[in-house]
């Protein structure tokens, strides 16, 4: 297949084209910064020359989005909401105008657009949304992506958990946390954690594109989620590390401000 990851040179697509590739199939990477073959200039708010690659693409496969593994500054709030409407707008227009359309359009969106819960499971069917910056992000980050029904076009939504693997996201900060000695559990320890494994994220995401009949909001994540104080127990046992400090909410404050991130990204 002929495979487009927008934004695909960050953790979750470097881990996608490794995926792809390895399987023998054709991935392009948009993005600012192009520096090989496949690589291909995108701001991620104008068509550009880009667009061609969309001509008898398979599947377009969308992660464009300013991290959230920041301080929420205004000027950072409206970087995450703009880099993730603006990305998904653009390339709306750019299959509108595409003759021979991919037939697969995966989008990322995030599991946090669901209210904090500790005893209901939040499904795609039933699962509560609520009203805070994150969760009115995925709200109107989704509702841009299905805005337009593009015929012959398969579009899902990608409601991610925490994805877990050593080469990004949010797990080599817990293990540098643990490794110095600070990984006992982070205020109550009894919230859940939703987490997949960044290879079952990928297959996930295989899984979507070969089967026709899943549209809409997808789920991404495993089975069985985890308590905060469960999650750093086995982490600290697998390190080999003896002991770990809790950490009381303010003491997270604090380690966020250090860390330049938001304690709510944990």
């Amino acid at each position: 297949m002929k495979i487009i990851i927008a934004a695909g040179t960050g953790f979750l697509g470097q881990n996608l084209e490794k995926y792809f590739t390895e399987k023998g199939h054709e991935v392009y990477i948009l993005t600012r910064n192009p520096k090989r073959k496949n690589e291909v200039y995108w701001d991620a708010k104008t068509l550009g020359e880009w667009k061609n690659l969309l001509k008898d693409a398979d599947v377009v496969i969308n992660l464009a989005g300013k991290s959230v593994d920041c301080r929420y500054t205004e000027k950072n709030k409206q970087e995450i909401y703009s880099s993730r409407i603006q990305s998904t707008k653009i390339l709306q227009q750019a299959f509108d105008e595409c003759t021979h359309k991919p037939k697969v359009w995966l989008n990322a969106s995030s599991a946090t657009i669901y209210i904090h819960s500790e005893t209901h499971l939040n499904t795609e069917e039933n699962g509560i949304t609520g009203d805070d910056f994150s969760m009115n992000i995925c709200k109107s980050w989704e509702k841009e992506f299905f805005k337009v029904t593009t015929e012959n076009v398969r579009k899902a939504a990608l409601r991610t958990s925490i994805v877990l693997g050593n080469n990004g996201g949010a797990f080599p900060k817990l293990k540098m946390i643990t490794k110095f000695g600070l990984g006992g559990k982070q205020g109550r320890g009894n919230q859940n954690v939703s987490w997949i494994h960044v290879d079952d994220f990928c297959r996930a995401v295989e899984f979507i594109m070969n089967h026709e009949n899943i549209s809409g909001e997808i789920n991404i994540t495993a089975p069985n989620p985890i308590s905060n104080e469960e999650l750093m127990k086995k982490l600290k046992r697998q390190m080999k590390v003896p002991f770990g400090l809790n950490a009381p909410v303010w003491q997270l404050e604090i380690a966020s401000l250090f860390l330049n991130t938001e304690r709510n990204y944990y």
